[in-house]
């Protein structure tokens, strides 16, 4: 799951998610920008995760950073997403992108 998540990163592709929403004790399927992979800067637990932007989200919070465990199902889609969207920080991606000005 981790090549097809980076390869949509590679060509901004959004992507069909399903993951085990401990918050919700069941899966969800979201519609996301996968955003990077690898260890998270908030969690105490320096684990890899993926890290997306949530365009399902009925919060203000967005981002979603789930370890690999949590993750069901990655389905790319058509569609292909603009890092503009959603990309209002100074990146330091740990995947190597080309994003342009996001990168």
């Amino acid at each position: 799951m981790k090549d097809r998540f980076v390869g949509a990163i590679h060509s901004k592709s959004k992507i069909r998610l399903t993951f085990y929403s401990k918050e919700d004790g069941h899966d969800l399927t979201r519609t996301c920008a996968p955003m990077d992979y690898g260890p998270s800067t908030r969690a105490h637990d320096k684990s890899n995760r993926f890290h997306l932007w949530d365009y399902d989200s009925d919060t203000g919070h967005h981002t979603l950073s789930l370890l690999p465990e949590q993750v069901v199902n990655i389905e790319v889609l058509p569609d292909t997403f603009d890092p503009a969207e959603f990309v209002k920080w100074k990146t330091n991606w740990i995947v190597k992108r080309d994003w342009g000005a996001y990168s």
